[in-house]
């Protein structure tokens, strides 16, 4: 309302002079407020003026020549005006009086019972009562607005009636009309999931027992439609002056989505994304489970199986990761056709899976685990039909039988480690651990890190074996073999280079000792030490051949050692090269375009010599020391060694036998056509200073009374028909 200095700007609507002169005198005959008086003696005038909205309130005559004041009110303020209305009239009546109310005028005055302080007082509160319905207008826009921004039902419980008014969007919500309603109670708790009304009604009673300070509470509730939809309550109870709650407000909102997602990814935290099934963090909780029933029922056992999709790999590289991907579903739904209702397969990633047999005996539990895995590689031995292509697929097995004080996570490691010696043992295997497993892991593991140290520091030695011509003994070339580095705890070849191609560290491996020794070959041809037609022979694996830059490296090396090409060979096995016959005939291709030979190691023990033969530039053929150990005895291997050698010579190929360590067998060798061997009768591997030392001192004599690693001599032959000198030969490995 205006302060007492401001002054009040009033429309008087008269018909008569005579009357608004005397309202007019009756404003300024009291001394509480200033008033400003306008005057309007018609209808029309008036309608106009007040369209205008100039002044704080309005006073209308009820009698307006044709018109009633109530005419003018209904036609001027059909919005409500936001001042307020006073009706003037000289008879009293009280239809007219209810018809002003219901108009929106704010008061209705009789004019003989005016007087200025009775006038003025009026004016002032309806003022005042138009400005609160003003502010209360506003608040109740501005709490429309936030319910509707909320997108919330609102409800209004009277606790002591026990009605309950829901608001249009407490309807909507449950697809019921978009009406505000006032109902009991029974229509919100009539919807809710009878699980979760107990849950509903427990949260109500201790907030209203002030044992809480806000309701909330998360339940289901009815749809029109026949679904549930989750719902979020939230509440607070008004208390008389002692306490009593009579009434509780608060909103319903809808939190279907969130809750499905919230379920979504709780969901996604337990399972593998791929296949569906359980991942290790829910694998884990249920082996742990199953671990815990087992201390406290001693009747009963569990069994955990570890299994790993043998050659996974090839899939991925030769087809695609999709089609690796569907395999790995197909295998997951196959495993888990083959096991009981209550047992768990989950993956726990790459082409790993895991189970658990639980509710086993416990005093044999090991005897139906193994029946289980049985059953497993039976299952998978039958194709898979993926994209159009059948796959074959095998798994190997491990067992752990978790015993007293086990974890769950000492359970899994010792099923893995039973897995990998499993699969040491080759293709759809299993193997149920024990605690020896563990302590060759664990040297393993020691040997692991010792040669990653060896080969990342390059500390891996090279020794030199030399291919001798049988007839001459001259030198025909060496074999370039790596060498675990002296001073360390010791470990074989056999030992490290299986552990290097497992881990990867193949390719460096094999990258070093092809630099080292194409580096020692250039400086021994540089001091004279070695004929140029000598030759240096380099073992490649498999893993070094998967290598997309191979040939660059290759190439790279013999060109940093300053050597031609036709003085460098590599060995490798049929198997490696028959994996990807076509790719690796590129491969081939490529590296022996600069004069480079490739040997074909351990030949005739693969399935596939011949065609590797036909498919690759191979230039020798080196004959497997077990063929060469067998000369002698009954066996068959003369007949092979003389057809290995026949071959060769017809393919115009060098022909080398491995492992020689007898006089025997160097004769018969040589009555078979051999020409070419390495072996212990010449010469143990040895490190480049001391086969340096042996070429300087043997120069003058072609390798004559050489001597042995061991300090033995050995009696070179000569020429062609010399017979060795056994009594000075090296002894076998």
């Amino acid at each position: 309302m205006p302060s007492r200095q401001e002054r009040i700007r009033v429309l008087l609507v008269e018909d008569d002079e005579d009357d608004y002169t005397i309202t007019k005198d009756m404003l300024a005959g009291q001394d509480r407020a200033r008033f400003e008086v306008e005057w309007c003696s018609d209808f029309e005038d008036a309608l106009a003026t007040i369209g205008e909205e100039r002044h704080d309130v309005y006073l209308v005559d009820y009698r307006l020549g044709s018109h009633t004041g109530l005419e003018l009110v209904r036609e001027a303020f059909a919005f409500r005006s936001r001042a307020p209305v006073l009706i003037l009239t000289g008879q009293s009546d009280f239809e007219i009086d209810l018809e002003a109310s219901a108009l929106g005028a704010t008061d209705f005055l009789l004019k003989q019972e005016l007087n200025p302080y009775a006038l003025e007082r009026s004016i002032r509160y309806a003022i005042r009562h138009q400005q609160a319905l003003s502010d209360l207008a506003v608040s109740e826009e501005r709490y429309a607005l936030a319910a509707c921004a909320v997108n919330d039902g609102i409800w209004d419980w009277d606790l002591l009636s026990d009605r309950v008014y829901y608001s249009p969007r407490w309807g909507v919500l449950l697809g019921l009309s978009e009406t505000a309603r006032e109902e009991d109670s029974s229509a919100w708790f009539d919807r809710v999931h009878v699980d979760d009304l107990r849950g509903l009604q427990v949260a109500i009673e201790a907030h209203l027992s002030d044992r809480t300070s806000l309701l909330q509470s998360k339940h289901r509730i009815l749809h029109q439609d026949g679904s549930f939809r989750w719902m979020l309550a939230r509440g607070m109870a008004v208390r008389d002056s002692a306490g009593k709650p009579v009434r509780m407000a608060g909103s319903l909102s809808d939190i279907t989505v969130a809750r499905l997602t919230e379920h979504r990814l709780q969901y996604d935290a337990l399972h593998d994304s791929l296949t569906g099934l359980p991942n290790r963090a829910l694998f884990m909780d249920r082996l742990e489970r199953a671990i815990e029933r087992g201390k406290r029922d001693k009747d009963k056992g569990c069994a955990l199986l570890f299994l790993d999709v043998d050659r996974f790999k090839l899939v991925n590289d030769t087809f695609s990761h999709s089609v690796g991907d569907e395999l790995l579903i197909a295998i997951a739904h196959r495993i888990g056709r083959e096991l009981r209702p209550g047992d768990t397969v989950a993956r726990l990633g790459g082409d790993e899976f895991t189970v658990l047999l639980d509710d086993l005996p416990a005093a044999a539990p090991e005897t139906p685990a193994v029946e289980v895995v049985d059953r497993l590689h039976k299952a998978l031995e039958h194709p898979f039909e993926i994209d159009g292509r059948r796959l074959f697929v095998t798994c190997s097995t491990g067992i752990a039988l978790p015993a007293n004080g086990t974890t769950a996570s000492e359970a899994l490691r010792n099923a893995d480690i039973a897995m990998y010696e499993a699969k040491h043992g080759g293709r759809a295997r299993h193997a149920v651990f024990d605690g020896g497993m563990h302590r060759r892991i664990a040297d393993r593991l020691t040997h692991h890190n010792a040669l990653r140290e060896a080969v990342e520091r390059s500390l891996i030695g090279v020794h030199y074996q030399p291919v001798v011509e049988l007839d001459t003994g001259r030198i025909h070339g060496f074999e370039a073999l790596a060498r675990w580095p002296e001073g360390w705890d010791s470990l074989d070849p056999s030992q490290f280079i299986p552990l290097a191609e497992e881990t990867g560290l193949i390719t460096l491996l094999g990258r070093h000792v092809l630099r080292v020794a194409l580096t020692t070959l250039a400086s021994w041809r540089q001091a004279g030490l070695v004929a140029d037609d000598v030759r240096m022979s380099v073992n490649v694996s498999g893993a070094q051949l998967d290598e997309p830059n191979f040939p660059d490296e290759i190439l790279e090396a013999i060109s940093s050692a300053g050597l031609p090409g036709g003085v460098v060979r590599l060995e490798i096995t049929e198997g490696s090269l028959m994996r990807e016959p076509d790719r690796m005939s590129r491969v081939a291709s490529e590296v022996c375009a600069t004069g480079v030979g490739l040997e074909l190691d351990d030949f005739g023990t693969g399935y596939s010599s011949l065609a590797a033969l036909h498919r690759f530039p191979v230039n020798a053929l080196k004959i497997d020391q077990g063929f060469v150990a067998g000369l002698g005895a009954l066996g068959g291997s003369e007949a092979i060694i003389r057809s290995t050698v026949a071959l060769g010579h017809s393919l115009g190929l060098d022909v080398i036998a491995e492992g020689i360590e007898t006089e025997n067998q160097l004769r018969i060798l040589r009555e078979l056509g051999c020409t070419l061997g390495q072996g212990f009768l010449f010469f143990r591997p040895a490190p480049v200073k001391q086969v340096e030392d042996i070429l300087r001192s043997q120069l003058p004599n072609k390798w004559k009374g050489l001597r042995s690693r061991g300090g033995r001599s050995i009696s070179w032959p000569e020429g062609p028909g010399t017979p060795v000198d056994t009594a000075t030969a090296v002894p076998s490995r």
